[in-house]
């Protein structure tokens, strides 16, 4: 056994080196224009980054501004890569992590198809009645139900709608904003 070995050098503890990753929610203002988003988007797949949650639309009309919202996943040193990197392109006006910033508002829009009759189908409305969720379409046969709330609050209530007969799901990602009275940069 090699003897200068320690507790901390040994394979054992190599996994409890490795740091923590973290869920991060950036905010990042664009110039709109073709091809952006793809830029913006091979940033991630062409470092392996994933993102989990994608929304982008033009928010400044007069300005050609947009507002692109990704959830990514990783380390804080990725993390760091990740802003640094969308903060060096060209289109991209300013990049503010939503998570560090703290105090903010992110939601989510789904649409989530529910068919069933008999019990099954007063269960599903009195479910998405503690919800919340409206009732956007109905046939005898099914529901689609509107939801807007956190992400977890939408995957609660998809998971509750799988026993009654949920058959489809449509959502549109996280957006996001900080509170207060202080604006992104354009």
């Amino acid at each position: 056994m090699n003897s200068h070995l320690t507790a901390t050098g040994s394979a054992y503890f190599m996994e409890a080196r490795k740091q923590a990753e973290e869920t991060h929610t950036l905010a990042v203002v664009v110039d709109n224009q073709p091809g952006v988003l793809a830029r913006v988007i091979g940033l991630f797949s062409g470092r392996g980054y994933n993102i989990d949650s994608l929304t982008v639309s033009e928010t400044q009309h007069e300005r050609h501004v947009s507002r692109i919202t990704i959830v990514t996943t990783g380390t804080k040193q990725v993390l760091e890569q990740i802003k640094n990197q969308l903060t060096r392109m060209v289109p991209v006006h300013s990049v503010a992590d939503l998570t560090e910033q703290g105090s903010t508002i992110s939601r989510e829009l789904a649409m989530v198809k529910v068919s069933g009759t008999g019990e099954k189908r007063m269960e599903a409305l009195r479910l998405a009645d503690a919800f919340r969720a409206r009732v956007i379409d109905a046939t005898t046969e099914s529901f689609i139900f509107e939801l807007t709330g956190k992400p977890d609050k939408i995957d609660q209530f998809i998971s509750l709608m799988v026993p009654l007969g949920l058959i489809e799901v449509a959502r549109t990602g996280v957006a996001g904003i900080s509170r207060g009275a202080e604006a992104m940069k354009v």
